[in-house]
């Protein structure tokens, strides 16, 4: 059976565990629903190394999810997520996902071998990052989302005079300086890549319409969830690890007072 029937019936809804059988389970039941796709996926990262979190030293360990297994494993799960995600799009639909360079080369990659069309490479350049520790190389200020639609020849949604409006009557480029997210927004607790919600609020309104359905196969605290609610989108929000589910759901109770454009 295909269609709608799912997501009409839950404006937001949130689902854990293993986002490869979800996605599966999902397109089997729905078909090709989703109009837009945000992914955070991990970043590979929690190798021992040593960060800088709130004026001290920390070791870098997000958790098993975020263990690298070696390049060509890691790959290989990047490919497998994005052909899910790829099956489930609709035809107009386009996928976003964000990362560091310790894996967005593998995820541009992996787009280019699936006959994705890359749209956007969107920087998104924090003003006030950690401080570099090593003292051997430049500090890392950005993340990347790469944009791009689910095939070559397939069309996208694009709100060009939306984004026009939003930047004062001009083309909108794409490197964005936007905070960290705000101590309200980590109010009832916080994940190790949380977003800023105005990120997310960009995001979705370059490439969707109201009532269209944003899927997030690595929901986390939920912040495109959040955005979506407030945006008046229709959300699925998967995430692996139950009490990030749980601090999601906090977040979507609560009536959030946010403004939103910065």
């Amino acid at each position: 059976m295909t269609g709608n029937t799912l997501a009409k019936k839950n404006k937001i809804e949130l689902k854990t565990g293993n986002c490869l059988k979800i996605l599966d389970d999902l397109y089997k039941k729905e078909g090709a629903i989703a109009d837009l796709i945000f992914a955070d996926p991990p970043y590979f990262l929690s190798n021992g190394g040593i960060t800088c979190q709130n004026g001290k030293m920390v070791k870098v360990n997000k958790g098993d999810w975020d263990k690298s297994q070696g390049p060509d494993i890691n790959h290989e799960f990047n490919m497998e997520w994005l052909k899910r995600c790829q099956k489930i799009l609709k035809p107009t639909g386009s996928i976003m996902v964000s990362g560091t360079m310790h894996v967005i080369y593998s995820i541009g990659f992996a787009m280019q071998q699936l006959d994705m069309k890359i749209l956007n490479n969107i920087t998104w350049q924090k003003p006030n990052p950690p401080p570099n520790l090593a003292c051997r190389y430049f500090t890392h200020s950005t993340e990347t989302i790469i944009w791009a639609r689910k095939g070559e020849k397939t069309k996208h949604k694009f709100n060009y005079d939306l984004m026009r409006e939003l930047n004062g009557g001009k083309q909108m480029k794409d490197v964005w300086t936007m905070t960290a997210p705000s101590k309200h927004e980590k109010l009832h607790g916080k994940h190790p890549t949380q977003k800023p919600i105005a990120l997310l609020e960009r995001l979705i309104e370059a490439a969707t319409d109201k009532n269209d359905l944003v899927i997030d196969p690595f929901s986390g605290s939920g912040t495109t969830g959040v955005a979506c609610k407030m945006l008046n989108r229709r959300y699925i929000g998967i995430e692996i690890d139950k009490k990030y589910t749980a601090l999601a759901r906090k977040r979507l109770k609560e009536n959030l007072q946010l403004k939103l454009r910065h």
